[in-house]
C-alpha cells in the first residue's frame, strides 16, 4: 500500500510536470537557437513560429479553463518548484526493467545508436532509504501504527490459517491477486525482477535520440489504431503524425471526435497530449551538433514546426497542443486528489538523510497547496456517469486500453525512449 501508492505520486509528478511543463520551457527558448546553424536560419523562422505555439490561446475542449490561465499558473507556482523537486534523491532515482520481451510482435533489436543507451545506476550509488522502501523511517507515530496494523493483521492471519485448508489458502492469494489487478491501469514492473534496474533521471534526460522508421512508427500507430475508440467510419489511421490521403484536412480528421461520448473524447485527449509532450520534449532537446569530442542539445525550430506548426500539419498543430494542455488539467486534478494521503504527518519520503527528506516533503506540499488553490480542475464527476452497467462497462474499457498502451511501451526499440515511455 505505502510502496505503490508512493509510485504512484512519482509516476503523476513525472507526466504531469516534468514531461509536460518542458511545453512552457520550449515556448521561451524557441526564438534562441544555440548553433551557428540554427542562427543561420533563424531569420526565415521568426515569422512563422509567431503562428504556432506563442500565440496559442483559448478555451479548452470539454472543460471549463483556458490555456492562458494553465500558462500563468504553471510558470509562475508550478514549474520553479518542480525542477527543485526533480533533482532531489527521491525522484531522481526510478528502478525500471528495460529487458521485458515485446508481448506483440517479434522482436526487431534494439536501436544501435549510442545515445538510445540507458546507463543504469550502480546500487551502492543509491540512497539506502530507496533501496529498502521504507517511507516512514523519521516518524516514530508511524512506526507504532504499522507495528501495531502488523501484530493485528498477523494474529488475524494465524487464525484464518489454523482453520483453512492449503486449498482454500491459495484461493484466498488468487482472489486477493484478481481484486488487485482490477485496480491497474498499467503494467507495473516487478521491481524484484534480476532484470530490474535503477536508473538516475538526471543522468539519463529525455532527448532525441535518433530513433525512427519502422519500428517506432509501429509502436504508436499500434497506441493509436487498436486502443483509441476509432468509429467504423473512420478509415484514416488516428496517428496525429500520419501522412493526410487527398483533400483531408485537420479540421476533418477531428470531425469525428463530435460524435463520440465524452468519455472516449477524453481518451483520445489524453493520448494525443502524451504524444504531444513527448514530441515537444525531443523537438526541445534535440541533438543539433556533433563532433570533435563536443556534443550540442537544444531546441530544433523546424522540427516543431513540422509537427505542430498550423500550416506544416494542416491545421491540426494547433489541437495536439491543446490535447497537451488537456492532459496537464487532468494530471492537476489527480494530484490535488492524492495530496491529502501524503499530508498526513506518518508519511515520510525516506532516502537516510532525514535532512533532506524533510525538506523534500516540504517543496512537495508546497506543490500541493499550489494545486489545490488552482480555481478550474477538471470536473471528474461528469466521467462515467450515465447508465450504471453501460459506465461500469466503458470503464473496464478504458482500464484495458491503458494497461494495453503500457505493454506496447516494452516493444520501444530504443532503451532511452522505452524508459521515459513506461515512465509516462
Amino acid at each position: 500500500m505505502w510502496r505503490i501508492t508512493a509510485q504512484a505520486c512519482w509516476v503523476l509528478l513525472s507526466i504531469c510536470f516534468l514531461r509536460n511543463l518542458v511545453f512552457g520551457w520550449f515556448q521561451q527558448n524557441s526564438g534562441r537557437p544555440q548553433t551557428q546553424h540554427n542562427e543561420q536560419q533563424s531569420s526565415e523562422s521568426d515569422s512563422a513560429d509567431q503562428s504556432c505555439l506563442c500565440h496559442l490561446t483559448g478555451v479548452l475542449d470539454d472543460c471549463f479553463c483556458d490555456v492562458e490561465s494553465i500558462d500563468v499558473f504553471n510558470n509562475f507556482k508550478i514549474y520553479p518548484r518542480i525542477k527543485k523537486l526533480a533533482e532531489r534523491d527521491y525522484f531522481r532515482y526510478y528502478k525500471v526493467n528495460l529487458k521485458r520481451p515485446c508481448p506483440f510482435w517479434p522482436d526487431d533489436g534494439h536501436c544501435s545508436i549510442k545515445d538510445c543507451h540507458v546507463e543504469p545506476c550502480p546500487e551502492s550509488k543509491v540512497p539506502i532509504g530507496i533501496k529498502s522502501g521504507n517511507y516512514n523511517k523519521y516518524s516514530q507515530a508511524a512506526n507504532t501504527m504499522l507495528d501495531e496494523a502488523e501484530c493485528e493483521q498477523a494474529n488475524k492471519l494465524g487464525a484464518i490459517n489454523s482453520t483453512l485448508s492449503n486449498q482454500s489458502k491459495e484461493a484466498f492469494v488468487d482472489w486477493a491477486r484478481h481484486d488487485d489487478a482490477q485496480d491497474h491501469f498499467c503494467e507495473l514492473d516487478d521491481e524484484t525482477s534480476p532484470d530490474a534496474e535503477y536508473v538516475d533521471l538526471l543522468l539519463n534526460p529525455e532527448r532525441y535520440t535518433g530513433y525512427k522508421g519502422a519500428s517506432a512508427w509501429r509502436v504508436w500507430n499500434s497506441i493509436y489504431e487498436e486502443n483509441c475508440f476509432k468509429p467504423r467510419s473512420v478509415y484514416r489511421p488516428l496517428n496525429p503524425l500520419a501522412p493526410s490521403r487527398g483533400d483531408d484536412d485537420g479540421e476533418g480528421f477531428y470531425k469525428w471526435l463530435e460524435g463520440l461520448c465524452l468519455e472516449k473524447r477524453v481518451f483520445y485527449r489524453l493520448i494525443s497530449g502524451l504524444h504531444s509532450s513527448i514530441n515537444i520534449h525531443l523537438c526541445a532537446e534535440f541533438l543539433l551538433d556533433e563532433g570533435w569530442g563536443r556534443t550540442v542539445w537544444g531546441p530544433n525550430i523546424q522540427e516543431f514546426r513540422r509537427r505542430f506548426d498550423t500550416a506544416e500539419t494542416k491545421g491540426e498543430g494547433t489541437r495536439r497542443l491543446k490535447n497537451l494542455y488537456f492532459l496537464y488539467l487532468i494530471e492537476l486534478r489527480a494530484l490535488s486528489k492524492v495530496a491529502p494521503y501524503f499530508e498526513r504527518a506518518i508519511v515520510n519520503l525516506y532516502t537516510g538523510s532525514s535532512e533532506e527528506d524533510g525538506e523534500t516533503k516540504e517543496l512537495l506540499l508546497q506543490i500541493f497547496n499550489e494545486v489545490k488553490s488552482f480555481p478550474m480542475h477538471f470536473d471528474e464527476k461528469s466521467m462515467f456517469a450515465g447508465h450504471k452497467m453501460e459506465a461500469k462497462t466503458l470503464k473496464e474499457e478504458f482500464r484495458l486500453h491503458f494497461k494495453n498502451i503500457s505493454r506496447i511501451m516494452d516493444c520501444v526499440g530504443c532503451s532511452k525512449c522505452r524508459l521515459w515511455g513506461k515512465l509516462q
